[in-house]
């Protein structure tokens, strides 16, 4: 996490990932990508219906892969990139056969290094297997809720779930809230925990950088007029 000398009174608790450092230097995939034009908290009729929304950067979505249906197939990670739709890195899978997906990455991956979907995987690092074949006290992320219905859990920077139990056709997984859930052991998860593991200590330190992200003002109920809320006036 790089910090800032107090030169102003947003520097003075700023802090900033260094993705420089963290990133492979490339530009997204150009088949993996394409343009989208965001709601920003507001309906079909143009009206806000979620507070807080609004403007921010321009953003190309960059089509992630959950649902891993490439088994037996080994990949290896090309590159280590940034998404401005999700906390977690992501990064640039190429398979044996030659396809390019885009995939979340756990921690620790490195361009090089090499995953595999299987029900054989070895237990390494962001291996992907079905809950029944993995061990207690495994952390796992990219976990599903039903069999083939893709990752939908355990997916933004630095979470992970822990298996607590395999039994009667059922693998019990502790959530980060502590919550013990049972989820059918046919699913699949991913060996490892989300990288970006800093992403909840990241200080934005002025208004500025919570406009970038598409985050508006958020004004107290005091401070309104009257009409404009109960507690106004």
């Amino acid at each position: 996490m790089k910090t800032y000398k107090p030169t102003s009174k947003s520097r003075r608790q700023m802090t900033h990932i260094p993705y420089r450092e963290l990133l492979s230097h490339t530009e997204p995939t150009k088949s993996l990508t394409h343009g989208f034009r965001r709601s920003v908290g507001r309906n079909s009729a143009g009206r806000i219906t979620m507070r807080h929304k609004g403007a921010g950067h321009k953003r190309l979505y960059r089509e992630v892969d959950f649902l891993y249906n490439k088994k037996e197939i080994p990949a290896i990670i090309k590159s280590v990139e940034y998404d401005p739709n999700r906390s977690a890195f992501i990064g640039l899978a190429i398979y044996k056969d030659g396809e390019k997906r885009y995939v979340i990455l756990p921690k620790s991956v490195k361009p090089g290094d090499s995953f595999v979907v299987s029900e054989k995987a070895p237990f390494t690092t962001a291996n992907r297997l079905p809950l029944k074949n993995i061990p207690v006290g495994t952390f796992v992320y990219n976990i599903e809720i039903q069999p083939n219905g893709g990752a939908k859990i355990g997916r933004s920077a630095g979470i992970f779930a822990q298996v607590v139990a395999n039994a009667e056709g059922y693998t019990n997984l502790k959530m980060p809230s502590t919550e013990i859930r049972k989820i059918n052991e046919n699913c699949w998860a991913s060996i490892g925990t989300v990288s970006n593991e800093e992403h909840h200590l990241e200080n934005y330190g002025k208004a500025g950088r919570s406009r970038w992200k598409g985050i508006r003002p958020t004004v107290r109920g005091t401070a309104m007029n009257p009409v404009d809320h109960p507690y106004g006036g």
